[in-house]
């Protein structure tokens, strides 16, 4: 294959991507013709290079003072073939030619023999920018990101004096990542990622409990004001003192209240990872061969959305360059589709949904979400509230786990409530939601108009590989899920 040599358009993403990935190391684009033609030399479906660089730090604060502070570079360039469902991969931290044209002869071994290719270089489209190519971690001097830590704390010491200890992390990232396709694709982004969270721990008369918050997104440091911190200050010690009344939670079967935003992170795992392409290409997911049948009730509407402006899940285009789109999954509770990468969508016969996502230049691209959430429905929070005669309000929740083949999970409620006679009563601790990711989405009865995105910090583990992601749904009733508690 051939890549003509081209000079980077007017797009400053390009420019930096250049500046930062190739020419330090003696390099234009006209050079990765070499090393496509390595690869292209045999017949493969697909191939990409993908250059990264990544700077990220981290701080953390207990007590008062600083515990921790790491700040890392990472960088280098993985390099992938594709022919039917094999796929060869290599990578390396050395951006050089030598260790590129080493790369690609390791990826040829699955191909079939096959003649050169001349294909010139095609620049992703211009579109609009869902965040500022903004490094964060030179947004703020190190005295004051410890001090933004600092002043989380005294926040959130002010609010109450059973409040005993605290601890705040902050942590940022700077990525710049170059995508080239035997197609002749090129691609660029420059992502930002900031990320704050708190914990607190209240005790009254011997009795210990906790609450957290936090929130970020794709900008720099600046997002978080005093107002911002003063937020997460209140949620984190409001939901230990909650808990610190909390009475143990009733078990059995029984209608569950689920809250706006963060709660949405059920939806995510029990149902999310069932709807990537992968999972329903090999038939190991629950709603494989299922595109147009009723999978939830009616009403129910699910989609995963990676173009919202600053969202920790969104990207310009994903990891194989592609741009990202709003995809509908679920419509009024009939199956649409799948969430798709380049391999799967081929061999499934669908169309790319910009969902190819890998953790770093070292891993393998896969299906994964970005911003997965329920659309609004037409009931008042207050309505869904009012129709339980005994039930279960499950306001935040803590972790999880989910079986992506069955769609079984169990979660754990970090604060909930006991609804008597369509009111919340009490608090109540230890409640932990199980059931069946599909049969959950049958049972839904009522849809919220209130529907909220998460803070900004989910992380989604996949095939050993972390990516941030976004939740979000509006407060739902789902009739019937059973309750696991300590009462």
């Amino acid at each position: 294959m051939k890549i003509e040599t081209a000079s980077f358009q007017s797009d400053p993403l390009f420019g930096t991507a250049q500046s930062t990935l190739l020419t330090p190391y003696g390099l234009d684009v006209g050079d990765l013709q070499q090393v496509f033609g390595r690869i292209m030399t045999h017949q493969v479906d697909y191939a990409d290079l993908y250059f990264q660089y990544t700077r990220a730090e981290g701080w953390s604060l207990e007590e008062g003072q600083v515990k921790s502070g790491s700040f890392s570079i990472d960088q280098g360039v993985g390099v992938r073939a594709v022919s039917g469902e094999k796929t060869a991969f290599a990578y390396s931290d050395d951006i050089s030619l030598p260790a590129l044209a080493a790369a690609a002869e390791t990826t040829r071994a699955i191909a079939r023999q096959g003649a050169e290719k001349s294909v010139p270089a095609v620049y992703g489209a211009a579109k609009p920018q869902l965040y500022l190519p903004h490094d964060p971690i030179a947004s703020l001097k190190d005295a004051e990101k410890v001090a933004l830590l600092e002043r989380l704390e005294r926040h959130a010491r002010a609010l109450d004096p059973r409040v005993t200890q605290v601890m705040a992390s902050l942590a940022g990232e700077y990525e710049v990542v170059l995508i080239a396709r035997n197609d002749g694709l090129l691609a660029a982004d420059v992502r930002p990622l900031v990320r704050v969270s708190l914990q607190v721990i209240v005790e009254d008369g011997g009795r210990r409990e906790q609450g957290s918050a936090g929130g970020g997104g794709r900008f720099d440091y600046a997002y978080f004001s005093d107002e911002v911190l003063q937020d997460y200050a209140q949620k984190a010690v409001h939901q230990a003192l909650i808990n610190l009344d909390a009475r143990p939670a009733p078990a059995g079967t029984m209608t569950v209240v689920l809250g706006s935003g963060w709660p949405g992170i059920l939806l995510h795992e029990a149902i999310g990872h069932g709807l990537e392409g992968d999972f329903n290409r090999k038939g190991s997911s629950a709603f494989s061969g299922k595109i147009g049948q009723r999978v939830a009730a009616a009403g129910v509407t699910v989609v995963d959305d990676g173009t919202i402006a600053r969202r920790r899940g969104s990207l310009n285009v994903d990891d194989e360059g592609n741009p990202t789109q709003c995809t509908v999954l679920i419509e009024n509770g009939i199956l649409k589709g799948y969430m798709q990468d380049t391999l799967n969508a081929r061999l499934m016969g669908m169309a790319v949904t910009g969902n190819a996502r890998r953790e770093s230049f070292a891993h393998i691209p896969m299906p994964r979400m970005t911003n997965t959430y329920m659309l609004n429905g037409d009931k008042d929070p207050a309505e869904i509230i009012k129709s339980v005669k005994h039930g279960l309000y499950a306001a935040n929740f803590g972790g999880g786990q989910v079986d992506i083949t069955s769609g079984k999970f169990v979660f754990s409620a970090a604060e909930a409530y006991m609804i008597e006679d369509g009111k919340i009563t009490y608090p109540v601790k230890g409640a932990t939601l199980i059931g069946n990711g599909p049969d959950v989405l049958k049972r839904v009865s009522m849809i919220g108009n209130d529907m909220a995105l998460d803070p900004g910090v989910g992380t989604c583990g996949k095939d050993g590989q972390s990516v941030p992601v976004g939740v979000g749904q509006p407060t739902l009733r789902i009739d019937g899920l059973t309750v696991g508690g300590t009462a």
